[in-house]
This record gives C-alpha cells, sequence and structure tokens, in this order.
C-alpha cells in the first residue's frame, strides 16, 4: 500500500478517535442517577478575574451514591462555587457548609431519563456526523491522490473502501458508547 494512503487513514483514524473521545465527555457530563465527579466539569467559578473549574480550585468527592462533596482549598470559595452550581443547567441545588458544599442529586424522573436519553442520542448523532465529516475528508485527499495521477483507480478504491471500514468500526463505537449511557440512564 502507498505510504500517503496509509498516512491518510491513519490521520483519519485519529481524528475519528478524538471525536469518539468528545463523544465521551459529552456522556460524561449527563447526569445519571449517580454521583459522579465529572458532573461538574461544565462548571467554572470566578477567580481572581478569571472563570476556573471547579476541579482546579476544590477537591470533589463522592460521599455516598448520590452525594457530591466539593472540598474548596481557599474556603471563602464556598458561596462562588454554590453559585455556580445553582446558575448551570444541571438543575440541582447544592448546600453549603462551613468546610465544603454537599451536592445531593435529586432521583431523576421517569421524564428526566427520557429527555437525558434524548440528549445523549443527539450527542451521538453529532459524533457521528463528525465521523462522516473525517471520512469524506480523508476521500477528499485520496481522490485528489488520484486526480495528480499519484494513485491507480484501483488503489483509489481500496483506499475508500479501508476508511469506509475504518468509520464503520467508529461509528459502532459511538453506538455502543450510547447504548451504555442509555442503559444507565434507564437504570433505577
Amino acid at each position: 500500500m502507498d505510504d500517503r494512503i496509509s498516512k491518510i487513514q491513519e490521520a483519519a483514524d485519529q481524528r475519528m478517535g478524538k471525536s469518539l473521545e468528545t463523544l465521551r465527555a459529552a456522556f460524561a457530563r449527563i447526569r445519571t442517577g449517580r454521583a459522579h465527579p465529572s458532573l461538574l466539569d461544565g462548571i467554572a467559578v470566578p477567580y481572581y478575574g478569571n472563570e476556573v473549574p471547579i476541579s482546579q480550585m476544590a477537591n470533589i468527592g463522592v460521599e455516598d451514591a448520590r452525594t457530591l462533596v466539593i472540598s474548596p482549598w481557599e474556603k471563602r470559595l464556598i458561596p462562588d462555587i454554590e453559585k455556580a452550581i445553582l446558575k448551570s443547567d444541571l438543575g440541582i441545588t447544592p448546600a453549603a457548609g462551613k468546610e465544603s458544599v454537599r451536592v445531593p442529586l435529586p432521583a431523576l424522573t421517569e421524564q428526566n431519563r427520557r429527555e437525558l436519553a434524548r440528549q445523549s442520542r443527539l450527542e451521538a448523532e453529532a459524533a457521528r456526523v463528525a465521523l462522516r465529516n473525517v471520512r469524506r475528508d480523508a476521500i477528499g485527499e485520496v481522490r485528489k491522490l488520484l486526480k495528480q495521477k499519484a494513485l491507480a483507480a484501483d488503489e483509489s478504491r481500496q483506499a475508500e473502501d479501508a476508511l469506509q471500514k475504518i468509520t464503520d468500526r467508529r461509528i459502532s463505537e459511538a453506538d455502543r458508547a450510547l447504548a451504555g449511557k442509555e442503559a444507565d440512564l434507564m437504570e433505577l
């Protein structure tokens, strides 16, 4: 196989892998019935004029299956952390103490679960679109080589088939991640 084709395929596979990492990060931000520190990843707190993620200014621990505990390194940040969590779109209400902020997660209702599953499906579809866009770009590069007469037609066809196989494999990974997330959400 031509070295240029293998580089195109490797680059496409790496870009697809990054799209799947983005999908997994998006899934981590979608709340399930269990407490997990990654739920707070998207929340930033004003700190000396900058927006800083909570995880960079505090320890986040899991007290029990439905409660997170945030212990900031500077106790004066407790009210700011509480405000940031209240302003977030997570729909949770923190309880500030002297030393930490407790974040109890309410049980998900059936309607909440369905809405979060719908949100998960939207994230997965966005990932599939990104994967197809990577495939389209890689096939465009292969066709450009064909047009420049740097490849034979059968090599081009083989390269496109290989790119399709990579895409199919990555899309099935996204589908498996979605199925796992939906199973988590629907678990009582």
